[in-house]
């Protein structure tokens, strides 16, 4: 679901929206965990305090994103690189984020509906993964479940039958491409980063999409960017990295706590015993 949201928020938008918004998964996760009362929030707390902020940050990031566009950085009109295919008619785009019909909310809308949903799924996954302690299983649920979910949209949403027909060209090598770095690559690259490095080093490169994207689209794809959508992407940017440090102070505080508890342990063991 989160990724069918998203694609259809593209559609809609642009890979800065895109960027942006996925930004506030962190803070919609906090936020989960708080009103599921599976977090504890303490007010003495820097990390907690920095989590508040952050999420704060996060959500007026995307506020403005949503509701101010800007003026425009660069146009799409003369793109650097056209991927609009000469077999295609006229107005239509390899590329979905290309679309010449685009509402700018309804992106926006749908691409944090795709954060929430996949903030309520991180939240269902450790909750299972404490119960049931077989990630691969989980993992293979998983994906078999998501393949039929998407294959039945796409049967709802697609009527025409020769959309359904395989050609070998650049929109078919796009797929494959999308299906190969998103899925398969770039878990393993995950996995193994965060093996070698821990849970946090992943997640701080998150934000580094922002100028990615802005620098892909300015130069090779057919993108129109706004000063507003910019900033409010950077915003979110900002407040992710401060619901990230949050989480790491908060960690930090909990581990420094619990050995010195430890610490303590075997005196009042002794003086029981006595």
């Amino acid at each position: 679901m989160a990724q069918n949201l998203a694609f259809l928020g593209l559609s809609y938008s642009s890979p800065i929206v895109a960027i942006g918004m996925a930004n506030l998964l962190p803070a919609l996760s906090f936020l989960l965990a708080l009103i599921l009362r599976t977090t504890k929030f303490n007010w003495k707390s820097s990390g907690s305090q920095a989590r508040l902020i952050g999420t704060f940050i996060s959500i007026m990031g995307a506020a403005s994103l949503t509701l101010y566009r800007g003026p425009t950085i660069k146009n799409h009109s003369s793109p650097a690189l056209s991927l609009q295919s000469t077999a295609a008619p006229p107005r239509q785009h390899l590329f979905v984020f290309l679309s010449t019909h685009e509402n700018w909310v309804l992106g926006c809308i749908l691409f944090a509906a795709s954060s929430l949903a996949l903030s309520i799924w991180n939240v269902i996954q450790v909750g299972t993964v404490k119960i049931y302690p077989q990630v691969m299983k989980i993992v293979s649920f998983y994906s078999l479940f998501g393949t039929i979910q998407s294959a039945v949209l796409a049967a709802f949403i697609e009527r025409d039958p020769t959309a359904w027909t395989l050609e070998l060209n650049l929109e078919l090598f796009v797929i494959i491409l999308t299906a190969i770095f998103s899925s398969l690559i770039r878990s393993s690259v995950h996995m193994w980063c965060m093996r070698i490095k821990g849970p946090y080093f992943v997640p701080i490169f998150k934000p580094l999409g922002i100028p990615i994207a802005s620098v892909f689209g300015c130069f090779l794809f057919a993108d129109t960017f706004h000063y507003g959508s910019m900033m409010g992407a950077f915003v979110c940017g900002m407040g992710y990295y401060t619901v990230i440090w949050g989480q790491v102070r908060e960690d930090d505080e909990f581990h420094n706590n619990r050995s010195s508890s430890d610490d303590k342990v075997p005196l009042l063991q002794e003086d029981s015993q006595v």
